[in-house]
């Protein structure tokens, strides 16, 4: 049976071939991870707290926004104790909606506060590069999404400077399919809940979509990732299988 930690050096491998082709993370690099709570940003922050590949050395600091006090699932007895076992120094950040913002918060609304609040804290704690959990099986389904809804293909980008390069936001795992994720997290032995779901989230396009390629024969539904992948990279070599 596979373990956390021979899981962790395979992963690794693509995250390393992401650091390296997308030039993610130097030396002297303070990393603001964000953290929901799933399965992909526990992931990403186990896995960069493991090491990544690089000439130096780069620092960590985790980041949850805390959105209960708008209606949102309270991750932080989950996440605190794990944080504290992991050894990685953290931030809880406080999702601060401004006076007119309806609720129940959108998909793009909740995005879009739970990004600023994300950038905020970390530049209170000094980083310069933000890490988001976004992998292989997202770029694909953010690619047809905007192709289905906005005709036009905007990609989700490995890399991109915010704020006239203040913060660059990068995504180790773009190269790691949600399948490995899957298995690391069932090796860890992470429970999540269906208490801790987003209560909006079932309605979402992008979770249609996703249910949508999900129903295809895993086949055609590797096919359709990696052309996806390719459509958005402008023929970029393709991640994996999705």
């Amino acid at each position: 049976m596979a373990t956390p930690e021979s899981i962790a050096r395979y992963l690794l491998k693509s995250v390393n071939r992401a650091v390296r082709e997308f030039e993610m993370l130097a030396d002297g690099d303070r990393v603001a991870v964000g953290v929901s709570g799933g399965k992909d940003s526990r992931t990403l922050l186990e896995l960069l707290v493991r090491g990544v590949d690089i000439p130096g050395h780069y620092d960590v600091v985790a980041i949850h926004v805390d959105g209960n006090d708008v209606g949102l699932p309270d991750q932080r007895p989950a996440l605190e104790p794990w944080f504290r076992a992991l050894g990685v120094p953290y931030t809880i950040a406080r999702l601060a909606l401004p006076e007119e913002e309806p609720l129940p918060l959108d998909c793009f609304r909740c995005a879009w506060n739970r990004r600023k609040a994300l950038f905020l804290a970390a530049e209170q704690q000094g980083c310069n590069k933000i890490a988001l959990g976004h992998h292989a099986d997202d770029a694909a389904v953010t690619t047809l999404l905007s192709i289905l809804y906005k005709g036009r293909i905007e990609p989700l980008s490995p890399r991109r400077e915010y704020f006239d390069k203040q913060f660059l936001a990068i995504r180790p795992l773009i190269y790691v399919t949600e399948r490995d994720i899957r298995r690391y997290a069932r090796a860890c032995g992470w429970e999540f809940p269906p208490e801790l779901d987003c209560p909006q989230g079932e309605q979402s396009s992008r979770v249609q979509v996703e249910r949508f390629l999900a129903g295809l024969p895993l086949r055609e539904r590797k096919q359709i990732c990696t052309n996806l992948w390719r459509l958005s990279q402008q023929d970029g070599e393709a991640p994996g299988d999705c």
